[in-house]
């Protein structure tokens, strides 16, 4: 059970208010019920100390660099004070100004979320890590000192917390270590959300501060607004991907067709995570080769930013999400199709359709569609010669959470698997109420100095538990299974995962998308598209 720790011992501890012990972690199944189940946590050496606040726990999303004077704390101070101030204005914060008023106003900090988060779960009941923590903080910050009289109050419960610079940076910091997955509004009474509160802090903290992690703005959306992908592919380095994407197709199938690019007037602009090309270039060429099976009219876009799904701002910058959901707008439009088809992608499903409702109109208010749903009718329709048998293996189903918890699309992929993989079970808890991979909002991609560490050691414990339990009984390595994820950012996190528990090799466990599994299941095809290599790294070239 984790230290009970008080509101104002967050403020004025000196050192690291806690020390994760991966003893106190949940439990995990055979064979991880050992040391093998605990793996260390990485500290982060000691010149990284000496320059950046890991004060909270021993870990930094952030990177914020110790102040080096007064003068520096108290503008921290004053800045964060500032951007709480807009947080709650309505010219500011036009976005999601309401939905948050409601979150910070009716939580009756009744603490059911918490056995609903798998990340305080997993930490064996670490106090700063309940859901209603960094939300009641954030709380305290405001009745005390941006509400009007909130210091006549200071004495009272509600308004005990004391703001210095370490205050700041702790509730920056607790602020990434919510994935924003939602189980805590599923379960509460009245549908408190603490997930939309950690968002809206992380907000405070890039439009007014400055600060968010690398990996997110630097490295992920001011790349892609530059270079056109958050990955650093150029337009021209992606015509060359697509055109050793092709010889790869041809070669594993035999089908010989030029993939359409910039075609104008198609049914389906289809945007990929670029993730996808360079680390698992078999989910385009997975999908390739449905679509032409299928006859379906569909191009690619090699327009700047039209070709990566990829949207950090959902989890940090509602104003660099902005800029990019317009620029996937008015390529659709630019190439006037029909609607947009999103990729195995989960962020950018929440991205570019439910959060991008709330700014895109008019011309730019293409219609825009899962890939899931026209997967289902693709398959459902028989409009592709399929053979389950060729998918004789173990399979499970991870749930992206912002397909399936926010958008409510849990069916249609139960649909395809009950028909292309005669071995798929079920995880528990699964659909709606599945645990988060632990690499969402963002995680998967946060590889700086110790921080994966967490993202795998906690953030994804309970989901690799849920894994383990799945397979119960055919763990020997012997016996290839498959993780069936379908979006980029959880197979990023799966393969940390695995990888952090050496589970594919020690167990057997393998992870990819569901277009892999369609494509190795389709009759017609002389060799399967999935192999499980010697390697021990999944892989779908023959």
């Amino acid at each position: 059970m984790g230290k009970a720790i008080t509101m104002r011992e967050l403020a004025a501890a000196d050192g690291q208010v806690v020390r994760l012990d991966p003893a106190d972690f949940v439990p995990l199944p055979p064979p991880y019920d050992g040391a093998e189940g605990r793996p260390p946590l990485r500290s982060l050496t000691e010149s990284q100390k000496q320059r950046l606040d890991d004060s909270l726990d021993g870990f930094t999303a952030l990177r914020l660099p110790h102040p080096q004077n007064r003068e520096e704390e108290d503008q921290l101070v004053r800045r964060f004070l500032e951007g709480v101030r807009r947080l709650l204005s309505a010219d500011d914060n036009w976005t999601f100004l309401g939905p948050l008023m409601l979150r910070l106003d009716y939580c009756a900090k009744c603490q059911t979320c918490a056995e609903a988060c798998p990340i305080y779960l997993a930490s064996g009941r670490q106090e700063i890590y309940r859901p209603t923590f960094r939300s009641e903080l954030l709380r305290r910050i405001i009745k005390k000192y941006v509400a009007p009289g909130g210091r006549i109050w200071s004495g009272f419960q509600g308004a005990d917390v004391d703001l210095n610079w370490r205050t700041v940076a702790r509730l920056g910091e607790l602020a990434y270590r919510c994935t924003l997955c939602r189980r805590c509004a599923q379960v509460c009474p009245i549908g408190i959300g603490n997930a939309l509160i950690a968002r809206e802090i992380r907000k405070v903290f890039s439009q007014e501060l400055g600060l968010a992690p690398p990996e997110l703005h630097r490295l992920g959306t001011v790349q892609q607004l530059k270079i056109g992908s958050s990955t650093g592919m150029s337009p021209a380095a992606l015509m060359d991907s697509i055109e050793l994407m092709q010889e790869e197709v041809e070669e594993k199938t035999g089908m010989k067709f030029a993939w359409p690019v910039d075609r104008e007037g198609a049914d389906i602009l289809l945007i990929h995570n670029a993730g996808e090309f360079l680390s698992w270039p078999e989910n385009p060429e997975a999908f390739a080769i449905i679509l032409e099976k299928a006859g379906i009219s569909w191009t690619l876009s090699s327009e700047l930013v039209g070709y990566d799904a990829v949207n950090y701002g959902v989890w940090y910058d509602d104003v660099q999400l902005a800029r990019i959901a317009l620029r996937h707008a008015e390529v659709a439009r630019k190439l006037k199709v029909k609607k947009i088809v999103i990729g195995e992608c989960g962020h950018a499903h929440k991205a570019l359709t439910v959060v991008a409702d709330r700014i895109l109109g008019g011309e730019l208010n293409v219609p825009r569609e899962s890939c899931l749903t026209l997967l289902d009718h693709l398959v459902s329709s028989g409009r592709l010669r399929l053979d389950p048998q060729r998918n004789d293996f173990p399979v499970t189903l991870h749930d992206p959470c912002n397909i399936v918890r926010l958008m409510g699309i849990v069916e249609p992929q139960r649909r395809i698997l009950r028909r292309i993989a005669p071995r798929f079970r079920e995880m528990s808890p699964s659909g709606t109420r599945n645990y988060c991979c632990g690499g969402g909002s963002g995680f998967a991609i946060m590889d700086g100095l110790n921080f994966p560490d967490w993202r795998s050691g906690v953030a994804g414990r309970m989901k690799f538990k849920q894994i383990l339990d799945a397979f119960a009984g055919e763990l020997d390595a012997s016996v290839p299974k498959y993780v069936c994820a379908p979006c980029s950012n959880c197979k990023g996190q799966l393969r940390g995962l695995l990888d952090y528990f050496d589970a594919t090799r020690k167990c057997g466990i393998y992870y990819g998308g569901l277009v892999e599994l369609i494509v190795n299941a389709m009759a017609d095809l002389e060799r399967p598209f999935i192999t499980f290599d010697a390697d021990l790294i999944p892989a779908v070239r023959a």
